[in-house]
């Protein structure tokens, strides 16, 4: 999980509010402890958890408890509040407009991993129907060039380069030409240990010749507060548009570098999280703190859903369900929509009222483990056994454990949990919502 350390701390911290019995200034403050030592050891910087906590604190004690409200309720949604401002608040949509080519130029230091980045914001942009161009600019590190045509072959997008010409200005004015048939390019650029005369040089240079409509500083989310002075840096010589802070997957530092970045005037526009081609997120303030406090982040998850099911799948799930009709390629189909739209664990993040759930780690990678045999289960399977698993019987499922190598006893769960979901889909079919709230609750099967 982002931040999973800092998430863990401020759940628990509103978790003793909301199950305690009554809120006065004791409770207050302690809340308000708790809060100030969860963002320091998230390397948030000092003054502004200071700033934070006690505007949280000044509301509590100024604002009447709105109407259908109780009081605890009315704290928890202060703390909400209060964060999504520190984190920087509403933020609009990063949208593409109708404007061909559309320029995107990225830069940041060595090692904050923009030549990783420029092809996660690729892949993003492709899957929403965009068609993109890499340029690789940077010619002072010699693998860069390489590693932007490895990154393009990866997710097959057009990849220009020039290792021939030593002058940035002239590669772009060589692949300018090109350009017209494109949505979006991306311009990868050189970068350094630290922000240098040279650099700033270089990069404005860049600028005046391209003529960006963006430029994303992509910045590491390790370097914690360290992030503020370089973000303003940046900001004020280069005129940064927008920041992606990257590697926020685990860091504890990642609070530093969020909060650094949100008051320096050019909005977080994404995150990185994870080593993958797809981890990259649109930073929404609102939903990255409903995460983190174990609310949830619907607008997200339905994003990645319909990233990872077309609408005419989703139509005809829709319509085989009413029909109530369910067969092992039907949950085929849904585990291969589940594991494009990421780990259970990330999941479970965005649905409210999951995060707040201590589910062991160990427990959620044995079932991720466990759909990954049963997917290998079921391409061993004939296509009538998938159509109509009542037919595997205890012959057929010795077969398919010796062709997949899968143990026949994780074959027989496949079928109970078939089984299962197929009672649940008959009672959706049926309209009997309580009998089926009553199933989903339990806990019982």
């Amino acid at each position: 999980m982002v931040l999973e350390k800092l998430g863990d701390s401020l759940k628990s911290a509103l978790s003793k509010i909301a199950h305690g019995l009554f809120v006065d200034e004791k409770v207050l403050n302690e809340l308000i402890k708790e809060l100030q030592r969860a963002l320091l050891q998230s390397d948030v910087n000092v003054k502004l958890v200071f700033e934070l906590t006690n505007k949280i604190k000044e509301r509590v004690q100024k604002e009447q408890t709105p109407a259908g409200l109780t009081k605890k309720e009315h704290l928890i949604n202060v703390v909400y509040e209060e964060l999504v401002k520190f984190l920087g608040g509403e933020l609009e949509d990063f949208k593409i407009p109708e404007k061909k080519p559309y320029i995107i130029m990225m830069v940041g230091l060595f090692g904050s991993g923009k030549t990783t980045t420029t092809g996660k914001l690729a892949k993003y942009f492709m899957k929403r129907g965009k068609k993109v161009a890499l340029i690789g600019l940077d010619i002072h590190r010699p693998a860069a060039m390489d590693q932007l045509m490895q990154v393009g072959k990866q997710i097959n997008a057009s990849v220009y380069i020039d290792k021939e010409k030593k002058d940035p200005i002239e590669i772009y004015e060589s692949i300018s030409p090109n350009l017209g048939k494109y949505d979006v390019v991306l311009v990868d650029t050189a970068g350094r240990d630290a922000l240098s005369e040279d650099l700033i040089e270089e990069l404005n240079n860049i600028h005046s010749a391209i003529q960006p409509d963006d430029i994303f500083l992509i910045i590491s989310a390790d370097i914690g507060q360290a992030a503020q002075k370089l973000a303003k840096t940046f900001h004020d010589n280069c005129g940064i548009t927008g920041v992606v802070v990257t590697k926020m997957d685990g860091t504890a530092k990642g609070g530093g570098a969020l909060s650094a970045c949100a008051i320096t005037g050019a909005p977080i526009r994404f995150i990185g999280v994870g080593e993958k081609v797809d981890d990259l997120e649109l930073f929404k303030p609102k939903g990255f703190v409903g995460r983190l406090l174990g609310m949830g982040d619907l607008e997200s998850l339905l994003e990645k859903a319909k990233e990872a099911i077309t609408e005419e799948d989703a139509k005809d799930m829709e319509k085989k369900m009413l029909k109530g009709e369910f067969s092992l390629l039907d949950l085929y189909s849904q585990m291969e929509a589940m594991s494009k739209m990421g780990s259970l664990g990330k999941i479970m993040e965005m649905i409210p009222g999951m995060g707040t759930l201590k589910l062991p780690k160990d427990a959620l990678k044995v079932q991720e483990g466990k759909l990954k045999l049963w997917k290998t289960a079921m391409n061993s399977m004939t296509k009538a056994e998938l159509e109509d698993p009542e037919l595997l019987n205890s012959s057929r499922i010795e077969r398919i454990s010796k062709g997949s190598g899968v143990p026949a006893g994780v074959i027989r769960e496949l079928i109970k949990q078939y089984r299962e979901s197929k009672k649940l889909i008959k009672m959706m079919k049926g309209g009997n919502p309580e009998k089926l709230m009553k199933k989903l609750t339990s806990g019982k099967r």
